[in-house]
């Protein structure tokens, strides 16, 4: 008997345009189905993140509630921002959901996504005339991730896997167990050429690397992500980074607000709201769906 199809978008997100910011495959999932199948479509599409949504019929959340996964090329992951916007956005544009807030059972406990108008001001007037489904924002509220000091005796691995280029900070992540690096600037983050042989021999899942953005940017940091470790050796746009990225610079630059730039060759924006009195770490982003199709096995 043929199984019946399973629908999905690709949906590019933390980005207005097509093509650019972090690619995420969304599955729309009837029950759930087994780690080894979904993580034989992850590698199928072979982008840095495929994540799968199945409803949760009867919740006793008066919000529409998923489960959502995801997963890489090659292991499941514990957090994912850009998928879980690329999921809201998927829910919320094709009309799965009627309400604006939406909730998601993960690993990491319960994750909402809400949609907000877009009030900017090439926007402005479209909200005022009734364009709101046209000109939103989706706002991810996740936990911060805190940064503790890292081990020296392991510094010289990092200075390689960053191809030499000099540092002022390095820190580790807790529980998502990345290294983070500060760079002497947003410049030289974006000309770092690291070397990926070397990130692989580094303590931990992954490498941060940030630095301030020029006083004359539009942005506040600009940052890069790389986890060969995972099957991605640069995510486009890593939205969980920023939940570690956020309270670093709350600190650095005394402020709690922030746009952010995902330095990556598809690029990307992340505007960043910090509740430091409950550690959560607000992420807002756009995001456009490029593609649709069926699972068919």
């Amino acid at each position: 008997m043929a199984k019946t199809p399973i629908k999905y978008y690709l949906v590019d997100a933390f980005t207005d345009s097509a093509f650019k910011g972090n690619p995420a495959a969304v599955c729309l999932l009837e029950e759930e189905r087994d780690e080894k199948w979904m993580q034989a479509v992850a590698a199928e599409f072979n982008i840095s993140q495929t994540c799968y949504l199945t409803r949760i019929p009867n919740s006793t959340s008066p919000n529409t509630r998923f489960r959502l996964r995801w997963f890489t090329p090659v292991t499941e992951v514990k957090l994912c921002g850009h998928a879980t916007l690329a999921s809201a956005h998927t829910l919320f544009t094709t009309g799965l959901v009627n309400s604006n807030i939406i909730e998601f059972d993960t690993v990491s406990g319960i994750l909402t996504a809400t949609r907000v108008p877009d009030v900017s001001p090439t926007n402005i007037s479209e909200v005022q005339n009734g364009g709101v489904s046209d000109c939103f924002l989706i706002e991810l509220n996740f936990p911060s991730v805190p940064a503790t000091d890292f081990n020296s005796a392991e510094a010289s691995l990092v200075s390689k896997a960053l191809n030499d280029a000099p540092f002022i900070d390095v820190k580790r992540t807790t529980p998502a167990d990345d290294i983070f690096v500060v760079l002497p600037s947003g410049k030289s983050v974006i000309e770092m050429e690291p070397r990926f042989d070397d990130i692989l021999k580094c303590p931990g899942r992954g490498l941060i690397v940030s630095g301030a953005a020029p006083p004359d940017s539009e942005f506040d940091f600009i940052s890069r992500f790389f986890c060969p470790k995972y099957g991605i050796k640069e995510d486009p746009v890593c939205g969980s980074a920023h939940c570690a990225l956020a309270p670093y610079w709350s600190q650095k630059l005394v402020k709690l607000d922030f746009v952010a730039h995902a330095a990556s060759p598809r690029g990307g924006i992340v505007k960043i709201h910090f509740d430091e009195q409950n550690q959560r770490v607000l992420l807002r982003g756009k995001a456009v769906m490029v593609m649709e199709g069926s699972i068919l096995v």
